[in-house]
C-alpha cells in the first residue's frame, strides 16, 4: 500500500466519554467504515530546543506554528520503518509533510542534520533543524488509536485515542509503552480530519449529542504538567 507523505486538512479535536464515543459509533456507525490501517498504537518522539522553543510558542496559538516528531506504530528496532513528521499549522489548516526511514536513519539524521533521502520534505526538516538550535527529544507520547472513515467521504476520517501517556524520560522509542496519564482513564480525544466542510450528518450527530470542539495539544499538555510539577530541568524557560 502507498505510504502518503503530504498531508493538507483541517482538524477539530473533541474531548469525549466512552460512552460518548459508544452513542456516536450508535448513531453514524452505517456511514464509516476501517482506515487503512484502523487500529494501532502509536508512539511518538517530540523534539525541541533546549528553552521548549516549539513548544512554548504553540502553546501561545500563534497563527503559525510547527512541530517535529518521530513516530512509530510498534516498539521498533534499529531497522523498523518509522516516520520522521514536521507539522506546521497555518490560520487552522495543518499541513504535515513526513518521511519514512529506518529508526537507525532517523536517528543519525537528527544527530548530524544530514539527510538519508534527496527530497523536499527533508530539505524542510533539515531548515528545521537550522532554524531551532539543538532539536533533540524531549517528550516521550504514546496512545491506543481507532482510526475510520466515510464511506461515501473517504478524506472524512475520525480518530479515537485513548490511553494517553507521557514521559520526559528514557526519550527512545525503543524504551517500550509507558508513562503518566494525560487524561482521565474514561476520556479520550476525537480528531475529525477533512479536506473541506463537515458533512452535514456528522455535524447533526454531533449537536444530537451535545458533542462541542475543545483546544487539546498533547504535547502541549505533557508540556504543562512537567511545567506544574517542576519537572522540566533547571535553567530551561516556562510558559509565563
Amino acid at each position: 500500500m502507498e505510504i502518503k507523505n503530504l498531508f493538507e486538512r483541517t482538524e477539530k479535536k473533541y474531548i469525549i466519554t466512552a460512552s460518548q464515543q459508544h452513542a456516536l459509533i450508535r448513531l453514524i456507525g452505517h456511514k464509516l467504515t476501517e482506515d487503512a490501517y484502523p487500529r494501532s498504537t502509536i508512539r511518538s518522539l517530540y523534539f525541541d530546543t533546549d528553552d521548549y522553543r516549539m513548544i512554548r510558542t504553540s502553546v501561545e496559538k500563534p497563527v503559525y506554528k510547527e512541530k517535529l516528531r518521530l513516530r512509530s506504530y510498534c516498539t521498533p528496532n534499529q531497522d523498523t520503518k518509522v516516520f520522521l513528521e514536521l507539522k506546521k499549522k497555518f490560520d487552522g489548516v495543518v499541513y504535515k509533510r513526513r518521511e519514512c526511514m529506518s529508526l537507525r536513519e532517523a536517528e543519525q539524521f537528527a544527530q548530524t542534520g544530514i539527510a538519508v533521502k534527496d527530497t523536499q520534505i527533508c530539505r524542510e526538516i533539515q531548515w528545521a533543524f537550522r532554524q531551532y538550535p539543538n532539536l533533540t527529544p524531549k517528550m516521550f507520547i504514546s496512545y491506543n488509536r481507532l482510526a475510520l472513515k466515510a464511506k461515501e467521504e473517504p478524506e472524512v476520517r475520525i480518530t479515537f485515542d485513548w490511553n494517553l501517556l507521557f514521559r520526559n524520560t528514557d526519550l527512545d522509542l525503543q524504551g517500550g509503552v509507558y508513562g503518566r496519564r494525560l487524561l482521565a482513564k474514561d476520556h479520550m480525544i476525537m480528531e475529525i480530519k477533512a479536506l473541506n466542510a463537515m458533512p452535514l450528518w456528522l455535524c447533526d450527530a454531533l449537536d444530537k449529542l451535545q458533542i462541542f470542539p475543545a483546544s487539546f495539544s498533547k504535547y502541549g499538555t505533557a508540556y504543562r504538567i512537567c511545567q506544574r510539577g517542576n519537572l522540566l530541568s533547571k535553567g530551561e524557560h516556562t510558559c509565563a
